[in-house]
């Protein structure tokens, strides 16, 4: 069984469309949502839901007021700020900049303060189209989403050896951050869609140097690559100098927008096309 996990530098480089086209040849596969933060694979995939599960995301401190003085102990202790006096005499913790730390907890001669467990976030195990979905939910300013990350692919891994699958597909998320890390340990190969515009080209540098510290084999695609030239050329000379194969060049089309308004990939939306059969063999290069 492989692991393909598909990243980019950056947001909007077409990650997801590149994910659920190439599903369409991912026979005996299973997927996996790796960008908790903000996951679309769902829009395309249509999943129907077979488990949902809570994922606890870590805890907040709460003042009972009953039992609060207002001594300002947890002030004074707390490293993070996110305690204050309201109007200058009533204790009060901003839950978006409490880290959990529990200190305030153990410092109130009181114990006014509880720690209240985060339970806003939920992971699912669902059925498409396509195959078995893994993918998750989080809730607005939750944390720790490598962790999710770390947990959905667990699952993934578990629920594809039940099902013998000779693949697991993940769509990661962008950027250098927990998740990306997350999606990137134990995999076994790595898409890169890239996009050729100056910042494409900056933060899929940096994507590299990241990839480059866990020895994973590399590809890459670049999405759009029409509607830059120049910039195409210094990537695929960029490319060949690192020695990641680059596997496919993905033209711009407006139809691959009509694929997505209509919930499906473009390799089932239009199969004869083109850029369908671009995306075949770019299935052909990466699932050897």
């Amino acid at each position: 069984m492989q692991e393909i996990t598909i990243l980019s530098g950056k947001g909007g480089t077409g990650k997801t469309s590149v994910t659920a086209a190439l599903a369409v040849f991912a026979e005996n596969s299973v997927f996996c949502d790796n960008d908790v933060d903000a996951a679309d694979l769902h829009l395309i995939f249509e999943p129907q839901i077979i488990e949902k599960q809570t994922f606890d995301s870590g805890s907040k401190a709460i003042i009972n007021y009953n039992i609060c003085t207002n001594c300002g102990i947890c002030k004074d202790y707390c490293r993070f700020d996110a305690i204050h006096f309201e109007n200058a005499v009533k204790i009060f913790i901003d839950t978006f900049s409490c880290e959990g730390c529990k200190l305030c907890y153990r410092v109130c001669p009181e114990n006014a303060i509880e720690m209240e467990r985060s339970l806003n976030n939920f992971h699912y195990l669902s059925e498409t189209r396509f195959g078995t979905l893994v993918h998750a939910k989080m809730g607005p300013g939750e944390e720790n989403s490598g962790k999710l990350v770390t947990e959905i692919r667990r699952k993934a891994k578990e629920t594809a050896k039940k099902q013998n699958a000779d693949f697991i597909i993940n769509d990661g998320p962008p950027g250098i951050g927990c998740s990306a890390i997350s999606s990137i340990t134990g995999t076994n190969k790595i898409l890169l869609v890239i996009e050729p515009s100056k910042s494409g080209f900056h933060d899929i540098k940096r994507l590299i140097e990241l990839i480059d510290t866990f020895k994973i084999k590399k590809y890459a695609v670049i999405n759009k690559f029409d509607i830059n030239m120049e910039i195409t050329t210094e990537i695929e000379e960029f490319l060949r100098i690192q020695n990641i194969p680059l596997i496919g060049k993905i033209p711009f089309d407006k139809i691959m927008v009509e694929a997505l308004i209509n919930k499906k990939a473009i390799t089932e939306f239009i199969p004869d096309s083109e850029i369908s059969m671009i995306f075949k063999l770019i299935w052909q290069k990466i699932s050897i």
